[in-house]
């Protein structure tokens, strides 16, 4: 169960006779995922369970029951009304059918939205959005209502998400200047966050394909290990006292051997591959945040062009003492308004990004820093475990080889 507490700071003395009001504090936690319904209607439910005491809250504890799309739709919200904040992924969907159902991607999946929705309880922003008190408290019925009206970005097919990111990419006609300028910011500190955002993205994704690869090569060693034991204790029931004895010891060791390393490739997939996976896709998030940063950016500079050809055209009018003279005015203001809101929100998200991208390096070094360790804890741990099975065993299977005067070389 992951816990999350937020803490403010109190004002008054230390030497207040009054005793100190408790912190504030907010913890969730997503578990007994339950299979509903058969066939393509299937899915899973998670019971979501919230305690704290903020007062926005309907009591100190609250227990509802969630589905994927429900967490689906809290992560749009937020994508879609906080601009510039990089909103924690979600874990993705099984692509082969057969798997999704199976224990080990269910536990995987409930997992990682336990962390999803504890990074946004934590998130001193979004922790206030109006949303997750839905999502957290509305019953069954409401949150099925406000799932049904809404669609956001990330409801769009994967061809029109790379043709946004193509967009950012293009160009615009300058009309008053009578020339061409990029849509992106000529930027010299932004050109370097994007430059690491993408090559992050490849070191992330190539780190986590060998450790997919680790993962596989740990299952299919413990199982063959599990093969190997079985077959020599079967050659056990054959041989004499002494050497049957030495074989069935051999088979033991070698189906615990194929348990550890089967206990290692679990530990490896829920430990290591799916937190690199997690920033894989956390990096995806933060690259839909740029997309809406250079949409933002194109937006107030389509509306600056506008704003100058409306005051070039404003001022014709009033030079030939034109009667549109009043309407083009009231055009020209309500444009400019309009000009000032896109610069507003253009300087939101940059203002939000530059914040984000602070914490993102550094909590992703606190939490690589932490895999990593237990990673190379754990294939110590498995390495000591195997040499002091098969040292254990050497001697027996000397002298039982010795008996029956059969070579033995171990080199």
């Amino acid at each position: 169960m992951a816990m999350i507490t937020t803490h403010r700071s109190l004002s008054g003395s230390s030497q207040s006779p009054r005793s100190p009001s408790p912190q504030p504090s907010l913890s969730v936690s997503v578990t007994d995922p339950v299979k509903l319904g058969n066939g393509v209607q299937a899915y899973i439910s998670y019971r979501v369970i919230t305690k704290t005491n903020l007062p926005e809250y309907q009591g100190s504890e609250k227990i509802v029951i969630r589905r994927y799309s429900d967490f689906v739709w809290l992560r749009d919200r937020l994508f879609e009304k906080y601009k510039g904040i990089f909103i924690p992924p979600l874990p993705e969907k099984s692509a082969v059918e057969k798997f999704r159902f199976s224990a080990e991607f269910i536990e995987m999946r409930r997992q990682g939205l336990d962390v999803f929705v504890n990074r946004i309880a934590l998130h001193p922003e979004l922790q206030k959005s109006d949303d997750l008190r839905i999502f957290l408290q509305a019953d069954e019925e409401t949150m099925e209502r406000a799932r049904s009206q809404d669609i956001g970005i990330f409801k769009k097919k994967p061809a029109d998400l790379m043709q946004i990111f193509k967009d950012v990419q293009s160009k615009v006609s300058d009309v008053v200047l009578g020339k061409e300028k990029p849509v992106e910011e000529s930027n010299p500190a932004y050109e370097k966050l994007k430059h690491y955002i993408f090559e992050l993205e490849n070191h992330l994704a190539e780190a986590q394909k060998h450790a997919f690869r680790l993962v596989k090569r740990h299952r299919e060693l413990g199982q063959s290990l599990a093969d190997f034991g079985k077959a020599v204790k079967l050659l056990s029931a054959s041989e004499q006292k002494a050497l049957g004895k030495a074989f069935s010891d051999l088979g033991t060791k070698a189906e615990m051997l194929s348990a550890k390393l089967q206990k290692e490739a679990h530990n490896l997939l829920m430990n290591f591959e799916e937190p690199l996976k997690d920033y894989v896709r956390a990096v995806q998030s933060i690259k839909a945040t740029m997309v809406e940063r250079a949409n933002a950016f194109r937006q107030q500079c389509e509306l600056a062009e506008t704003i100058k050809l409306k005051e070039i055209n404003l001022d014709k009018l009033m030079l030939t003492r034109s009667e549109r003279v009043g309407e083009a005015e009231i055009e020209y203001k309500e444009l400019k308004v309009e000009g000032e809101e896109a610069t507003r929100r253009f300087e939101t998200i940059v203002h939000r990004m530059n914040e984000e991208i602070v914490h993102f390096q550094e909590q992703k070094t606190l939490d690589l820093d932490v895999h990593f360790g237990e990673f190379h804890s754990e294939q110590e741990n498995l390495s000591k475990n195997a040499i002091d099975a098969l040292v254990s065993l050497l001697p027996k299977l000397s002298r039982s080889f010795a008996i029956f005067q059969l070579p033995l070389n171990f080199a």
